[in-house]
């Protein structure tokens, strides 16, 4: 396989991705997608470089001053909050030799100061120092033109702060599109939403980051056997019960959710998850439409992905005492090389939980969704499979694909919803790798829209 950033034979990548959309027309996916040098150097300049990508939540950073160090594909940024409140998110790269200008994860500063020379730049990005500046250079070096690089675009949706890199294209809104319908569904059930209850966990995995992605758009096939642990443990039950009762909606640009009928699967217990009263009778629904209303109160979504590389989980989980919560972790599939990731895990809770209700269902959810957690062991080592079989000469050889075609001979009826009155479609079983197969399908719009084979 040939090393990162080494030479490429022209066209290698643009060859795969052909080979990738005549194989998606018959729902297969070759192999080569999850350990190749060469896609995923166009990934990283073709989607990371020009989407929405998800950057930190505004309770991260809510005073002047405020900061977190965060990544757009491979790519270091500061996330700030200047003096007028406005929030700007910065390459971490010192214009004068490339230092990173911040080497701490969070803190307060209006000011950063690269430890190699010495420039100094405001948390806006504006360069305001160079040491010795009339005998290094006779006169001020230009604050404009030699100021970190900016991210052109920056928005905010529930709370959630993402930044694009392109400089023209869809606002945040029209590329979330059904997304952020249903984003303001999760995060809007009270009017003070959500907050993070701490820095993200952060740890490597040897996986493709596509394949956590598409695995919490909404793959309820793994659930009972994958997780099987967790039902003998006594901390999870009717694990199999996600192909009946599964809800799956998907929205354009590779957006999706899997949703469960939480009501009719278990009855009114679980309306809202199965949060309790203490927590539940705190929601105020006015913001939400009827359907948004209806979702959240019985068929809430447990798992979502919205692209590229943002997904979240929502679900009952027990600890060891028996104690229950419903916990809400967003996570960040981040790519670090064509066979690996580096997993960023936040637990959410509502703004107005007091310490201690805030501080349990956290702990839970690092539990169960942590770096140790539960249900994070079972799925990290089983996405490890991927891009090993598309490093092997022989997978390779043999032209191996992976099978999407669940769903198309089933006598489950896999139509959309003909009553579904929401954004997108939502179908009515759990079965199916409808989600799946859309997100793929726009990682190959995303990737061949803009194909330029002197950039591969």
């Amino acid at each position: 396989m040939t090393a990162l950033g080494a030479a490429r034979p022209p066209g290698q990548t643009n060859d795969i991705l052909a080979k990738v959309e005549a194989d998606l027309d018959e729902d297969l996916l070759p192999v080569e997608v999850f350990n190749d040098a060469g896609i995923f150097q166009a990934e990283l300049e073709r989607i990371f470089a020009s989407s929405w990508v998800f950057v930190a939540h505004e309770s991260e950073i809510p005073k002047a001053g405020d900061f977190v160090q965060r990544r757009i594909g491979l790519d270091p940024v500061i996330v700030t909050r200047d003096g007028q409140g406005g929030i700007n998110v910065l390459s971490n790269y010192c214009r004068h030799r490339g230092t990173q200008v911040c080497q701490t994860d969070q803190g307060n500063s209006r000011f950063f100061t690269c430890n190699y020379h010495g420039w100094t730049y405001a948390n806006t990005g504006e360069l305001i120092g160079t040491p010795f500046m009339h005998r290094a250079y006779g006169k001020p070096v230009d604050k404009q033109q030699w100021g970190l690089f900016k991210a052109p675009r920056v928005e905010t949706r529930c709370g959630l702060v993402f930044a694009s890199l392109a400089e023209h294209g869809e606002s945040l809104d029209e590329y979330l599109g059904g997304a952020g319908w249903m984003l303001d569904a999760l995060l809007r059930m009270h009017p003070d939403g959500m907050r993070v209850a701490g820095p993200p966990d952060r740890y490597h995995v040897k996986a493709n980051w596509k394949t956590a992605a598409e695995n919490f758009a909404g793959d309820i096939y793994h659930v009972p056997t994958l997780h099987r642990s967790m039902e003998e443990i006594g901390i999870a039950r009717g694990l199999d019960s996600g192909g009946e009762f599964g809800r799956p909606y998907q929205f354009e640009n590779g957006h999706s959710f899997m949703g469960i009928a939480w009501t009719e699967a278990s009855g009114p217990f679980f309306e809202f998850w199965g949060y309790p009263p203490e927590i539940k009778d705190h929601f105020d629904l006015s913001a939400l439409d009827e359907t948004q209303r209806h979702v959240v109160t019985h068929d809430g979504p447990i798992v979502g992905t919205v692209f590229p590389n943002l997904s979240f989980y929502r679900g009952a989980a027990v600890d060891g005492a028996g104690r229950m919560s419903v916990v809400t972790s967003f996570r960040q599939w981040q790519p670090v090389g064509p066979g690996e990731l580096e997993v960023w895990s936040w637990q959410f809770v509502w703004s107005f939980q007091d310490d201690e209700s805030a501080l349990q269902d956290a702990v839970i959810g690092q539990l169960q969704f942590g770096s140790a957690g539960v249900a994070e062991q079972d799925d990290t080592v089983a996405w490890e499979g991927a891009p090993r079989a598309g490093a092997s000469p022989w997978a390779r050889s043999k032209g191996m694909a992976f099978h999407f075609q669940q769903g198309n001979n089933s006598e489950v009826d896999q139509s959309p919803d003909p009553l579904w009155k929401g954004p997108g479609i939502r179908r009515l079983t759990g079965f199916g790798e409808h989600n799946q197969l859309a997100f793929y399908r726009n990682w190959l719009r995303v990737m061949t829209q803009n194909t330029d084979e002197k950039a591969v």
